[in-house]
């Protein structure tokens, strides 16, 4: 694999790091800002809300901007979106501060998937595009913990201080290991635009909310399951985390090479599993060892369903993936707030500490419909898995997806 997915993992890793830190820091933003954690939980949503907003905006402002350009200058907003929530004097600058940090997320994905598959030989796609996510999954076992302990016992400013620097630790590996890719002179943003509207994209986005929001619908409520259900103790969810974690790191080493050999299968196989296992947990929930080894099976086959997404709707936006893919993040972060919006009202129906796996498994079996509606749909389409991408004087041609012929693994 070349260097510079090195570079793309890396920004992954600051990137998951901040969206996933606040959670932990909640209590400790509130006492310094004479807040309550409710109102705190806006910090959250307003990351969230960067990502909707800028993943169509910055990829569209930036459709001309050679690539490599374009993912230092992302960075750089997202560095710039750190060091202001760190210096952020009252809760209203740290909010601006934290939808700054979130505008460029969705489109440095989608640019940077983009260029991970262009990096790479065809029939490799899927497995550079799973590698620069790797990095946002072993921000979830080493990061997202440690940036939490460091802003406990420092101060919450000093986690948003060192996530800043991973930030200009990114910029710099771009700048030296991602080669010049200049942008299509052909893509602007009509074309995009005309490209996110294909039938297909937008299954495969609706297939990202419902989906990946049976993931969230769990996730957002899992350490009040483990106090409240399980039986462990407050100290112990740490740790609870970090097997998620572990569980996502092992689901995204599988999903590149599964995706890249058969991506409808990949995705349908992985959404039925969630469902399976978000209802088994309702169950294995009682139990501390069942509920642990769930915990990094639901972990695993959430992330799996990640780079088929991903690489669904990059295929079937053919001549200009870019808007489509970073699109697709938001799509992600709809589903989670949507997740845990839908699992919130099961909770407050009185139904129960593990009503929300159910509730997640019922959404992931909503996006298992769909992803089977859109592959029927698609049976028997064109192979339509192929950007064209300009190099220097000459066009060449990049596959995104699987190379076989329509209706075997793409349909």
């Amino acid at each position: 694999m070349p260097l510079a997915l090195l570079a793309l993992a890396i920004s992954a890793f600051g990137i998951g790091t901040t969206e996933f830190v606040m959670m932990g820091l909640l209590p400790n933003v509130a006492d310094d800002l004479g807040t309550s954690v409710p109102t705190a939980g806006y910090l959250v949503s307003a990351y969230a809300l960067g990502v909707v907003i800028g993943a169509p905006l910055l990829t569209a402002l930036g459709s001309r901007i050679p690539r490599k350009r374009m993912l230092v200058w992302l960075m750089a907003v997202f560095t710039v979106g750190n060091l202001a929530s760190a210096l952020a004097p009252t809760f209203g600058l740290l909010i601006a501060g934290r939808l700054l940090a979130g505008l460029p997320h969705g489109a440095f994905f989608g640019v940077g998937a983009v260029v991970a598959a262009r990096l790479v030989r065809e029939g490799r796609q899927a497995r550079a595009v799973a590698t620069m996510f790797l990095g946002l999954t072993i921000a979830n076992i080493i990061g997202v913990p440690a940036a939490t302990l460091l802003g406990q016992q420092l101060g919450w400013r000093a986690t948003f201080l060192i996530v800043a620097a991973i930030g200009l630790v990114a910029m710099a590996s771009l700048a030296r290991l991602v080669p010049p890719l200049p942008a299509d002179e052909r893509t602007g943003l009509g074309r995009e635009l005309r490209a996110l509207g294909d039938r297909q994209v937008l299954l495969g986005l609706l297939t990202t909310v419902f989906g990946f929001a049976g993931i969230f619908a769990v996730y957002s409520y899992l350490a009040s399951m483990m106090t409240e259900v399980t039986g462990f103790a407050e100290s112990s969810v740490p740790l609870v985390l970090a097997l998620f974690g572990i569980g996502m790191t092992l689901g995204a080493l599988a999903a590149g090479p599964l995706t890249d050999r058969a991506l409808r299968p990949t995705l349908y196989g992985s959404l039925a599993a969630l469902a399976l296992v978000l209802t088994a947990f309702h169950f294995t929930a009682q139990v501390k060892w069942a509920a642990l080894v769930t915990v990094v099976v639901i972990g695993a086959v959430g992330f799996l369903t990640t780079t088929p997404l991903q690489m669904l709707v990059m295929n079937k936006a053919q001549q200009a993936p870019t808007l489509a893919a970073a699109s697709n993040q938001s799509a992600f972060n709809l589903a989670n707030a949507g997740g845990a919006w839908v699992g919130g009202l099961a909770l407050a129906a009185g139904w129960g500490w593990t009503s929300p796996t159910l509730v997640g498994a019922v959404l992931a079996a909503l996006g298992l419909a769909v992803a089977l509606v859109a592959g029927f749909l698609d049976r028997g389409a064109h192979d339509a898995s192929r950007i064209v991408a300009r190099s220097g004087e000459s066009d060449t041609e990049q596959a995104i997806g699987a190379t076989v012929p329509a209706g075997e693994r793409i349909g």
